[in-house]
């Protein structure tokens, strides 16, 4: 029995499509179990599963149950795939055909199955051997320029395939290499499960830049503005409260220095480029070291060999930038010992914080901690004291030359 006409069905699966994952998720938790199959089936299969994943495991099973034996085994499959692989990015719908089909019955399928057409968007005709694995992959050019009784095995070359485990890194590499919109995924004994498209690999790779950035600001986990008050609360609070006792940290530092500041503020004009500098320099070591924990091209245990390579570009770029500040200073304030304090002050940090961006990411990782969240604070935060630091027991150091 349907509870909903056709019209209606893709009308409901189209709005859960659009909408945000949490959103989607709630819709669907407000349906009778019958209803919300009925929708389900009308969404692509990687849809499903990620709608599914997010469910309590009694309204998954009793959705389930009333979908489509078939589709419910495919969703049960996309769901058990880690997220940011091959499998858990893909469709399970493959536009296959056997070896012995030929290039009429890919066109005959073209026009009689336009409706489910649309779930093979970006694929080309997979051919497959009697235990599913994929052995070609025939072009739409080959198609239109080939008689209607050639085999696809006539004009088939071999297909580029990945595992269902193929990280999303190496998913972005491979479609950065190859100009296709589409790869088949093969588990491991070959046989082909489903096809993840370059559109789902470069949305995988937004949605995680957007949300390691929202990490580094303190934002943890998904956070919607639709959420209870106090939960959205409590998720900020954690970190705004440890960033307090960071940045009294970083105010005492100046502080200790009230009596060099009154008697040279134009220090204070400098003291904000001096950090800010040094710190752009060290999220530039965090992202390359957070690139590189990703592909697993370093570990915890190569950090010496890490600040190596990052204090060697410290030295170049803090030594370029020094000079840059430090003569900008020198003709602002018409005082030359004023820019050797703040050129040398930025070289010195700049050499800190890109040190401190190569190892903190690693040494967080070995501890246990997420580095995404934790890297950015330590960064600015040690970036501030030693920035301050240097500019004000530099200056106090100077005095004699500046006032």
């Amino acid at each position: 029995m349907r509870f909903y006409p056709s019209s209606r069905r893709k009308k409901a699966a189209r709005l859960i499509e659009e909408a945000p994952n949490e959103m989607a998720v709630e819709l669907v938790e407000r349906l009778e179990a019958g209803k919300a199959a009925e929708i389900m089936e009308e969404l692509n299969s990687d849809i499903q599963a990620d709608v599914i994943g997010e469910l309590d495991q009694q309204d998954a099973d009793a959705i389930l149950a009333e979908m489509d034996a078939q589709e419910a085994a495919d969703v049960r499959q996309l769901v058990a795939y880690d997220d940011h692989t091959a499998g858990g990015l893909m469709v399970a719908e493959a536009f296959t055909f056997r070896e012995s089909d030929t290039v009429g019955a890919v066109l005959h399928r073209f026009v009689t199955e336009d409706d489910d057409f649309e779930r093979y968007r970006g694929q080309h005709p997979y051919i497959v051997d009697r235990e599913g694995r994929p052995i070609g992959v025939v072009s739409l050019r080959s198609l239109l320029t080939s008689r209607r009784s050639a085999k696809l095995t006539d004009i088939m070359t071999k297909p580029v395939t990945v595992a269902a485990s193929e990280s999303l890194d190496a998913l972005q590499d491979l479609f950065d290499k190859y100009p296709f919109l589409g790869l088949p995924v093969v588990e491991t004994n070959g046989r082909l499960v489903g096809v993840v498209s370059r559109a789902a690999v470069d949305d995988a790779a937004l949605e995680r830049a957007e949300s390691e950035g929202l990490r580094r600001h303190g934002v943890v986990g998904d956070e919607l503005r639709s959420m209870p008050l106090t939960v959205r609360a409590r998720r900020r609070l954690a970190w705004l409260s440890a960033n307090v006792v960071l940045n009294v940290i970083a105010a005492s530092v100046i502080s200790a220095y009230e009596e060099t500041l009154a008697a040279v503020i134009a220090i204070a004009i400098f003291l904000p480029m001096v950090s800010d500098m040094s710190g752009c320099s060290g999220n530039q070591a965090v992202a390359v070291t957070m690139r590189e924990l990703a592909l697993g091209l370093v570990r915890p245990i190569d950090m010496a060999r890490v600040w190596g390579k990052e204090a060697s570009v410290g030295v170049i770029n803090g030594v370029a930038l020094g000079v840059l500040i430090g003569i900008v200073a020198w003709i602002w304030k018409g005082s030359f010992f004023l820019g050797l304090v703040i050129g040398t002050a930025l070289a010195l940090n700049t050499l800190i914080a890109v040190s401190i961006g190569g190892v903190v990411p690693l040494l967080l990782k070995r501890i246990g901690q997420d580095p995404a969240v934790a890297s950015g604070p330590l960064l600015t935060t040690i970036t501030d004291m030693a920035g301050f630091f240097l500019v004000l027991s530099l200056a106090t150091a100077m005095m004699p030359y500046l006032i």
